[in-house]
């Protein structure tokens, strides 16, 4: 048997991109399997006990067309249409459009848009819009009062840099795509902001704090590090 970590990563170039590789060892294994790796946006080379490392990065090499087109997939832009399966706070909702309808609302797995199909795209977007700050105003309050602290106000941006910021008056600024992420962490990002209005900094004081204002803060890091880029594709044409 080969005397190796369970795991060992890698990098592999493709298309003149460095691509994550992961090589796992699973002892339940009885041949290679490839996927793609959710957690660092790479590919993942399950290999039985009695293979060798190098026989998995081989074996990804060889695979490295499948890769590309795998994450091309997911980089795709989604635009907001008649059909659209949209993740909101945890969950998967239908976008559908409805004639005659005053208003865009929620019905139960669904979210309704009314007036001219021409419109849907900026009407849902308002909405995801308006769902975002009020699930940011309440919480980041909640949060605040808790410390006794003051928030001077909230604004929703769509920024590509930053999921949120907290200016030296206290004004809190969220990028309104949080809302399309799971609620841990959206919760995660308010909790950041909040804790901002005592450390202004990254201090250990400061990840303590918000460690203290928020449930899943590790896990709600590594999803957006792994995960954060594709809420940019939603609304895209």
């Amino acid at each position: 048997m080969f005397d190796s970590p369970t795991s060992t990563d890698h990098t592999l170039e493709i298309d003149g991109r460095a691509v994550p590789l992961r090589v796992r060892r699973n002892i339940r294994a009885r041949r290679l399997i490839l996927r793609i790796d959710e957690d660092t946006g790479g590919a993942v080379v399950t290999i039985p006990s009695r293979t060798s490392v190098q026989d998995g990065v081989n074996m990804a090499k060889r695979k490295a067309a499948w890769i590309a087109e795998q994450l091309k997939r997911r980089s795709q832009p989604l635009a907001f249409v008649d059909g659209l399966h949209l993740p909101m706070m945890g969950q998967t909702l239908v976008v559908r459009h409805e004639v005659g309808r005053s208003r865009t609302r929620r019905r139960e797995d669904e979210i309704v848009v009314s007036g001219g199909l021409e419109h849907l795209p900026r009407r849902l977007t308002d909405w995801l819009k308006a769902q975002a700050r009020a699930e940011f105003t309440t919480r980041a309050h909640e949060k605040a009062d808790r410390l006794q602290v003051r928030v001077a106000g909230i604004s929703v941006r769509d920024t590509t840099s930053r999921w949120g910021s907290c200016s030296a008056r206290g004004q809190l600024n969220f990028s309104w795509r949080l809302v399309l992420a799971p609620d841990y962490v959206l919760d995660y990002v308010v909790a950041h902001e909040v804790a901002h209005l005592v450390h202004h900094n990254h201090s250990a004081d400061f990840w303590t704090l918000t460690n203290s204002l928020t449930d899943h803060m590790y896990q709600a890091k590594t999803w957006l590090k792994a995960h954060g880029r594709d809420l940019h594709r939603y609304g895209g044409v």
